[in-house]
């Protein structure tokens, strides 16, 4: 095991909540099996719902049943009762229950054309077992919602546990039994995704969030081209001078910013991130472990098997097994 710590939660979220976010739950839906959909693009969306903008961050609170979110490249993630699915940079994907459809309509067609004086309610499907879904939109200029930086996967799912499930229960139902109005609930999808954004950080490796020192690397100009680049191709072969050269800065300034800021290596961090990649693949995708392997940079699976052995104490196919029998 490694001396992985436990990040400052309380100040982690207190910075989070200082993000200037703005958006809305904008409507619930009622699905049964089968059922499948396609989304607009994210300009598409940002048009409709927050005109001037040119993307925006969506999530998909899944209040019962199970769901899929496929991404036009390929990737995919499932959820179920209780859990919320981000997709930072608002990508088109299409959703569907437990298996694929033939048919898969636009949203849009499903939905009355805004403007919405009442939250919009989606009732699609073939009559079979139901799923709810929640979903809700924000805008943010902070760069954690850079496509450019990559700081965040393209659609993550979240599984809130103990207080943090009971409060999003909590906010579900006060958002579907309150006022019909889809413009009263701005503040509570900010503190949604606020609660959710905490959850999904504090999993990354410290020291990289420790006192929110990753959230400010962000911002840095020497940092960010450098993060950026490993964010966006953790499996590429980094050395510190390519690194150095993404940030145009010589590799000791690079080294030392690291250090002063991150309190890590540049090697070290992209191990760690490198390590929080795989742990997210393995426990939202099927890819196999070797796949995994290789989409982190692991010319064999052998060496990845072991790097993960020392962080979590049992190989990553162990690990996977234990995270589907808690669910």
């Amino acid at each position: 095991m490694t001396d992985i710590a436990t990040p400052d939660t309380e100040t982690l979220r207190i910075t989070l909540e200082g993000l200037r976010l703005r958006g809305a739950i904008f409507f619930r839906a009622e699905y049964t099996e089968d059922w499948a959909y396609e989304s607009p693009t994210a300009a598409d969306l940002a048009t409709i719902l927050a005109p001037g903008r040119d993307r925006l961050t969506l999530f998909h609170i899944v209040a019962s049943g199970s769901c899929t979110v496929v991404l036009d490249q390929g990737q995919s993630r499932s959820a179920q009762s209780g859990d919320v699915i981000v997709l930072p940079y608002g990508h088109r994907h299409i959703m569907h229950g437990r298996s694929f459809c033939d048919e898969v309509p636009p949203i849009a067609s499903l939905m009355a054309p805004p403007p919405w004086t009442t939250l919009p309610v989606v009732r699609h499907g073939g009559g079979g077992a139901k799923t709810d879904v929640v979903c809700g939109y924000l805008v943010s200029d902070d760069p954690l919602f850079d496509p450019g930086l990559a700081a965040l996967p393209e659609v993550f799912v979240v599984h809130p546990e103990g207080a943090a499930a009971d409060w999003m229960h909590a906010s579900i139902v006060y958002a579907l039994e309150g006022s019909p109005s889809a413009r009263t609930r701005p503040r509570l999808a900010e503190l949604l995704l606020v609660e959710v954004l905490r959850t999904h950080l504090s999993s990354l490796p410290n020291p990289t969030v420790a006192e929110n020192r990753w959230l400010a690397a962000l911002r840095d100009p020497v940092l960010a081209p450098a993060l950026a680049a490993v964010h966006r191709h953790p499996g590429h072969h980094w050395t510190v001078a390519e690194l150095a050269e993404k940030s145009l800065v010589s590799r000791s300034t690079l080294d030392q910013r690291f250090r002063d800021l991150l309190g890590i290596s540049p090697m070290r961090y992209l191990a760690d991130w490198r390590m929080h990649v795989a742990e997210n693949l393995l426990q939202d995708t099927t890819l196999t472990v070797g796949a995994v392997a290789d989409r982190v940079g692991y010319q064999a699976v052998e060496a990845f098997s072991r790097a993960f052995r020392r962080r979590h104490g049992i190989p990553p196919a162990d690990w996977r097994a234990d995270l589907t029998t808690a669910r």
